[in-house]
């Protein structure tokens, strides 16, 4: 009877421990999570970079920032070339300090502390009203953007 009881014991810890492996780690979009690493890392990749990025502070500590909603994984080597890290990121809005405004098809984001201010999150559209355009301009990709600073330093350039 004990060493069932003791089976079922450590049966029960190597199933937790799994469920918390597989769990993803959860990233509010335009923010960072610190993620402290068992070992040296070598190589960070992100498996959807328009959804989450990193940042390597040093060899054991790592920034995950969400930069878009959705769900990626990222996946961390070490010298030996062994996986330290294989984890899914869930990019998701942050709650607190937020009020959405829903008008038909149309949402209407705003940060609050202490008063609202008007902040435009992904998937939103403009709906005409030029909200947007002061962030989003000509560009829709950093190489619209990388383009339109090459031509405007071509046209500023003494002849």
């Amino acid at each position: 009877m004990r060493r069932h009881l003791a089976l079922l014991a450590a049966l029960s810890v190597l199933t937790a421990a799994g469920a918390a492996a597989a769990q993803g780690l959860p990233v509010r979009i335009d923010q960072a999570t610190r993620v402290t690493l068992s070992a040296p890392a070598r190589d960070v990749v992100v498996g959807n970079p328009s959804v989450a990025d990193v940042t390597i502070l040093d060899a054991r500590n790592i920034l995950v920032m969400g930069k878009g909603y959705g769900v990626t994984n990222i996946v961390v080597i070490d010298a030996r070339g062994r996986t330290i890290l294989d984890r899914q990121i869930v990019v998701s809005a942050a709650d607190d300090g937020r009020v959405s405004f829903y008008r038909g098809p149309d949402v209407y984001n705003y940060a609050c502390s202490p008063r609202c201010e008007r902040t435009p999150m992904p998937g939103e559209r403009d709906s005409g009203s030029g909200v947007y355009s002061q962030w989003s301009g000509p560009y829709t990709t950093y190489s619209d953007r990388a383009a339109a600073a090459a031509a405007a330093a071509k046209a500023s350039a003494p002849q």
